[in-house]
């Protein structure tokens, strides 16, 4: 049995970052990459934790195992990842008064896909952030496309396009019911 919670304890924190070591693009093959997608940003202990304490993280744990997760990422956290500040430029066209939240990951173990926690993890983080904010805002590689189309299938809308890094990204938005 899967359920929805917010980490609570450091042992919480490494399972996220096992999890995301498992699925980052060095680590997986180019099939798995094309067909269900990866995570780009490598976190470490010091800076998870920090952004923990502003904001719980949202995990999928069953029997005492994170077997998904989606990352809460505070305004305040923008220059914290270089390969995110250009996110969070472009954020600050759109939203320049840091009314919203930035999902900075979300990864779902492989044995755990398709049964619906990805939608369920977004929910819940939706509903945990307010009343503070009403949008969770995040970016998606072009090149994931089973990531931007699962965003798009659960509500997220285009805020823009843009080019970082040698790639092309959607930034895109999801928005509590007004």
């Amino acid at each position: 049995m899967v359920h929805i919670k917010r980490v609570d304890n450091p042992d919480e924190l490494a399972q996220i970052l096992l999890l995301q070591q498992e699925n980052l693009p060095e680590n997986i093959s180019w099939e798995t990459k094309r067909k269900e997608g990866f995570v780009t940003v490598k976190h470490d202990l010091e800076l998870l934790t920090e952004m923990n304490t502003a904001c719980p993280h949202f995990i999928a744990v069953s029997y005492n195992e994170v077997v998904g997760y989606c990352l809460c990422m505070h305004p305040k956290f923008g220059n914290e990842i270089e390969i995110l500040r250009p996110m969070f430029e472009q954020i600050r066209k759109y939203y320049p008064n840091d009314d919203y939240m930035v999902m900075g990951q979300v990864c779902i173990s492989r044995d755990y896909r398709g049964q619906g926690i990805f939608r369920k993890l977004y929910d819940h983080m939706l509903l945990g952030i307010q009343p503070e904010f009403s949008t969770i805002i995040t970016e998606v590689d072009l090149k994931n496309t089973t990531s931007v189309n699962a965003h798009y299938a659960i509500g997220f809308k285009l805020i823009c396009e843009y080019e970082s890094d040698d790639r092309r990204w959607v930034l895109i938005k999801l928005e509590a019911d007004k």
